[in-house]
């Protein structure tokens, strides 16, 4: 066995790099496009920015459960590991042949398109120059990751620090320019028990992406007492931003206008500084995409990691480089099926929605899911010590299950096609269930 197969990741990365891959994460591309979304789904000014500081409720209360999980059950597998833990092999292979194929690529994927578009309002490339950039992103970033460990963290401090600071240019702009401050009156429908819920569907997928943190747990230095920091010092900057942000808009633009906004951020620049607005809010989203996309990448392959060690016929997927300090051979995986679903992407209208599509379904089953392990861990090791245990227990993990579930059920009813085609991906993957099932055997018979 070489050096590399047995190598194993180091516990090599403190607070402020999960902080800084976590917030990276989240804070790209969702609160520069969903908004107007959210705006058209309620009846108050009020109630807009309600349900911002509610999904970041929601959020905290997520963060909490995998603060303990991780803590508990270190990990470069992360959800992965906690599923293995709670329900056995089959369900954590399931989910990790659906995190490679559909959730965590599909995720690189939507963001690659979102860096496409707006890189290519700044140097147009013709008509297919957003799914140009959105590929030549995917090749430079797994290559970042690729150099090492230490390299990509560094970057993503660099990225997140770029994004946030465009982000407060935006917030700024918003707190000081009133466009149409005059209150909106209530729209004609109202906001019913419907549109409310999918205001709250948007607002949690524009929080989405905070469970990232958990793939850092098995290199995060004093795991037991630092990933709980990761997790709530992340989520609290998290509704910070995007309670800011919120209100930026709504006083800049008035609610209706708002509503009417395809581009929310863009009307508020383009109305405040003209076309030299436009041009600073795509380099906006263009920091915030790169930032979301090395980070996603760069914890994406621990997974493949993970699942190369448990199965043998994908050994080399279980390959720590010591050079590099990562997963070599897991990043170049991800790195192939990410370019593919862009290529995919490429041939619909709307490479971003078939994204979005795409990864729904599986993503909130999934999560929930790992909500439910919390409960199966706790009940199966009673006396287990616990380095940290989530507040308002069985309260809090029971109602971020409850909201995964309404979610699982939103993705299905409110999407399309994609959602579908994501669902058949996951099917797809049930013959690694035997491969799983006969390592299994092969390790009780010896």
């Amino acid at each position: 066995m070489t050096d590399n197969q047995q190598a194993a990741p180091q516990a090599s990365l403190s607070v402020v790099d999960g902080v800084a891959v976590m917030v990276g994460i989240v804070v790209g591309i969702g609160i520069f496009k969903t908004p107007s979304l959210v705006a058209a789904n309620v009846d108050s000014g009020f109630t807009f920015i309600a349900v911002w500081l509610a999904g970041g409720l929601i959020t905290l209360m997520g963060a909490l459960c995998y603060a303990e999980l991780a803590a508990a059950n270190p990990h470069a597998g992360g959800e992965y590991h906690f599923l293995q833990r709670a329900y056995g092999r089959v369900p954590a292979t399931l989910f990790a042949w659906a995190r490679g194929t559909v959730i965590q690529t599909g995720a690189i994927a939507l963001v690659a398109f979102v860096f496409g578009d707006y890189a290519a309002q700044l140097v147009p490339l013709g008509p297919n120059g957003p799914a140009i950039y959105a590929a030549l992103a995917v090749i430079v970033f797994s290559g970042l990751n690729l150099a090492g460990t230490l390299q990509s963290a560094n970057a993503q401090r660099i990225f997140t620090i770029v994004t946030l600071g465009a982000m407060l240019v935006v917030i700024f702009t918003g707190l000081f320019y009133a466009g149409n401050t005059q209150a909106a009156a209530p729209s004609a429908s109202g906001a019913s028990g419907g549109a409310l819920g999918l205001a709250m569907v948007l607002v949690l997928l524009t929080y989405g992406g905070w469970n990232e943190a958990a793939y850092l747990s098995g290199e995060m230095r004093d795991v037991r007492r630092n990933m709980m920091r990761v997790m709530v010092f992340g989520t609290l900057i998290l509704v910070a931003l995007y309670g800011a942000m919120a209100f930026a808009y709504l006083h800049g633009l008035g609610l209706e206008r708002l509503r009417a906004a395809e581009a929310p951020a863009a009307e508020l620049m383009r109305l405040a500084a003209g076309h030299i607005g436009a041009v600073v809010l795509a380099l906006t989203v263009c920091c915030a995409a790169v930032s979301t996309l090395n980070a996603t990448i760069f914890t994406g392959a621990r997974v493949y990691f993970a699942l190369g060690r448990d199965i043998p016929a994908l050994r080399k997927l279980g390959i720590w480089s010591t050079k590099g300090d990562n997963p070599v051979n897991a990043i170049v995986l991800q790195g192939v099926i990410a370019f593919g679903l862009v290529l995919f992407g490429a041939t619909t209208r709307d490479g971003f929605q078939a994204m979005v599509d795409y990864t729904a379904p599986v993503f909130w089953f999934f999560m929930a899911l790992v909500g439910l392990s919390l409960f199966v861990l706790r009940w199966r090791e009673p006396e287990r010590e616990l380095p940290f245990r989530v507040p308002l227990y069985p309260l809090t993990p029971a109602l971020f299950v409850l909201t995964c579930l309404y979610l699982l059920y939103s993705s299905l009813v409110y999407t399309g096609l994609g959602a579908l085609v994501g669902v058949a991906v996951l099917l797809a993957g049930l013959p690694l269930l035997f491969l799983a099932d006969a390592h299994r055997r092969s390790v009780a018979a010896e």
